[in-house]
């Protein structure tokens, strides 16, 4: 039975190493995973600057209150105002009637649907 230390050792060292691999996976997903959130915060905090920059007090109001109702729709109206913005066609701040107005032409078509019986 003198076999048995070494084979004890060796499933002890195999162990090891598995965890060690294991680690390292974890290491470079969290890796990957915290450049992106950073990226994530940083491309926010570009977006949110670049709005301050190109709406007044009350559009970005108005902003924020749909944001806490309709969060997809007040994130597609951000990108479209970044893109606009970055694009260079926006040419002095929007205001609150401004926003009004792109809302309106921004807003998705409400589905209707005429159920006929026959």
């Amino acid at each position: 039975m003198s076999g048995t230390p070494d084979d004890d050792r060796l499933e002890e060292l195999r162990e090891q190493k598995k965890q060690q691999l294991r680690e390292q996976a974890e290491g470079q997903g969290g890796g990957n995973e915290a450049r992106e959130q950073a990226a994530r915060e940083q491309a926010e905090a570009k977006q949110e600057a670049m709005l301050k920059q190109y709406l007044t007090d009350d559009a970005r109001q108005r902003l924020n209150a749909i944001e806490m109702s309709k969060p997809e729709f007040a994130e597609s109206v951000k990108k479209q105002l970044t893109a606009l913005a970055q694009s260079g066609r926006i040419q002095d701040r929007i205001d609150d009637e401004q926003m009004q107005d792109l809302l309106r032409e921004l807003q998705p078509e409400s589905k209707s649907f005429d159920i006929q019986r026959r």
